[in-house]
């Protein structure tokens, strides 16, 4: 991120070996923002919306063989008209970037906040705008993914029994210890005792709100007995090489 004046430019990218063209990704940004946000966030024109208020604005868009872009024009979370948004492929990397945005929150407030909810919905876009295919590592047995789940569960109990019973204190450090164990190594104590790892499906690292949403649909996983947690965070498990 860097700002000019009051404008800001942001850019996240993924890594991606399929050929996109500028009208797919015009068309599955609109189409998958609404599944991304459970239907919170919806397109109607070229604009995104939660209920009647309009957050984004876009002006008419240009597309090219590999980008589309879209001019800024209004909304609640437009300080002033200007920008753009634009997403782009190239031979091995998909790229989504915001440029010359002129936010309505203040500065900070912008930084702590809304920046976040961004970047974390554009990677999780990008990330399933590339696809499961091609695969990267070897995925990790469902067994052996249990198994590593059972050495974490322990874990955690045990701290919990160390600094106090209480369900709230419990939930606290077994949802702190993923997050950071999956954001940063990719590795629980479960993970190296089994030799696996979680990623992204593009390969990289998995980013702390990334792994924040991994973690809050695993209760779903376990209710449907899939693994839709990494189908909703753009993750999967593979073997440690």
């Amino acid at each position: 991120m860097r700002w000019i004046d009051d404008a800001v430019t942001v850019q996240d990218s993924v890594t991606s070996a399929q050929p996109t063209t500028g009208q797919i990704l015009r068309d599955r940004f609109l189409a998958e923002m609404p599944a991304l946000t459970l239907r919170l966030i919806r397109a109607r024109g070229n604009s995104l919306r939660i209920g009647p208020i309009e957050l984004l604005r876009f002006g008419r868009p240009s597309v090219t063989s590999s980008a589309v872009e879209w001019p800024i024009e209004g909304g609640m979370l437009v300080g002033s008209p200007g920008g753009r948004w634009r997403i782009a492929a190239s031979d091995d990397q998909l790229v989504a970037s915001v440029e010359g945005y002129r936010p309505m929150l203040p500065r900070q407030v912008y930084a702590l906040t809304q920046l976040h909810v961004h970047h974390l919905l554009t990677r999780l876009f990008l990330l399933r705008l590339r696809g499961r295919v091609p695969e990267v590592g070897v995925p990790a047995p469902s067994k052996e993914r249990m198994q590593a789940a059972a050495v974490d569960l322990a874990l955690c109990f045990t701290l919990g029994r160390l600094f106090g019973r209480k369900p709230r204190l419990l939930l606290g450090i077994a949802a702190g210890y993923h997050i950071v164990c999956w954001s940063t190594s990719g590795q629980t104590l479960g993970g190296m005792v089994t030799r696996q790892r979680v990623v992204a499906i593009d390969g990289s690292r998995v980013s702390p709100l990334q792994a924040t949403v991994r973690l809050a649909a695993l209760p779903l996983s376990w209710a449907l007995r899939r693994p839709v947690h990494d189908e909703f965070a753009g993750t999967k498990v593979i073997r440690n090489s």
